[in-house]
Order: C-alpha cells, then sequence, then structure tokens
C-alpha cells in the first residue's frame, strides 16, 4: 500500500491497540426500576368530576 497523507492521516485516527469485543459483550438495554407514580394511584381524569361530592 502507498504511503500516502491519506494512510497516514487514517493511521493516527484509528485506535488499534484497543480491546476487541465480541457481539455477546454488547449491551443494548439497562434493566431499571420504574419511578413512582407521580399522581400516588390517584385517577387525576376524572377527579374534578368526583371532588364536588366530597
Amino acid at each position: 500500500m502507498p504511503d500516502t497523507e491519506q494512510h497516514r492521516d487514517l493511521e493516527k485516527r484509528v485506535h488499534v491497540d484497543l480491546p476487541r469485543i465480541t457481539p455477546d459483550q454488547m449491551v443494548t438495554s439497562l434493566e431499571t426500576t420504574p419511578p413512582p407514580d407521580p399522581t400516588g394511584g390517584r385517577d387525576v381524569d376524572t377527579e374534578f368530576m368526583i371532588r364536588p361530592f366530597g
């Protein structure tokens, strides 16, 4: 391969000393816990109708 300016630039940008990873090691999701319900379990869509009744 001829030693061109483009080839030398590529050698500076490519990190060949990085460890190789397999597809099994790639994680696409993370298990989380859902946040608490901001309404506290109340039905805020119908609460305005129930509130006047006591």
